[in-house]
This record gives structure tokens, sequence and C-alpha cells, in this order.
């Protein structure tokens, strides 16, 4: 039988007191070899808070903070991503956003899916970025 690791859990209550949610979620999911990442944003992961608010570099910089701090929390590190999706609200952001991303990944060569989108949950996010990694090899 496969255990599946939960790191990070929280409910959305807690999240977005705002809105009317209540679903219970973690930040990583470590399964089959797998660490799988909750969509990273500029939010300080242990105040809750956000960061770089008008300031999509600032973003991405914590971001790519928080996916580095959840791999290794999981057993992983950055060089054993394998693929990222990310997702910003304006296409005028995409070389300040890659730039950003690609200074953190020098050398890794993931697979990359980018996207547009309209909005992300909480007006003051401009980027968005989700990473799949393998564990490290003892």
């Amino acid at each position: 039988m496969t255990t599946h690791v939960r790191l990070r859990k929280f409910n959305t209550k807690e999240t977005y007191p705002e809105q009317n949610l209540d679903n219970d979620l973690c930040q990583a999911v470590v399964a089959g070899g797998v660490v799988y990442l909750r969509g990273q944003i500029g939010q300080d992961l242990e105040t809750r808070e956000s960061v770089g608010i008008g300031d999509v570099t600032a973003q991405t910089e914590q971001a790519m903070k928080n996916i580095q701090m959840l791999l290794e929390e999981a057993g992983s590190k950055l060089e054993d991503i394998v693929k990222v999706t990310i997702y910003i609200i304006d296409p005028r952001y995409r070389e300040d956003v890659y730039r950003t991303v690609g200074k953190w990944l020098k050398g890794v060569y993931p697979v990359s899916t980018g996207i547009v989108v309209q909005a992300l949950a909480r007006p003051e996010w401009l980027v968005e970025i989700d990473a799949t990694a393998v564990l490290s090899e003892a």
C-alpha cells in the first residue's frame, strides 16, 4: 500500500476568511517518489501575508523561495524539479517572471508551461507557480 505524505495541511476557512470556503488542503504531497506542490504565490508561508504587492518580480522571488522550502521539507530540492507551470495575469509580466524563475532553475531544465489567466485567487497576486519534483536520491 502506498503512503502519501501531506505537508503543511490547512483549511481554506483560515486562508480565505473573506470567502465561504471549507476545503482541507496542503502545500505539498509526496506520493510514489514524486513531490507535488500547490501553486505558490507572493505569500509568506509562515505568516500568510502577501508580499511584493504590485511587484511581480518580488512575488516571483517569494513563490520560488516557497517552492525551495517546501521541496526541502519533502526531501527534494530545486534540482529535482521536472515540471513547472507558471500563471501570470498579464503577458507583459512574462519577461520579469521567467527571468526570475530562470535564476532559480539555472541548469535544471524542467519542462514548463506558461499560461496567462484573467485573475488569481486574490486580486493582489500577479503570478502563481506550481512545480512537480522527484524525491532526491539518497
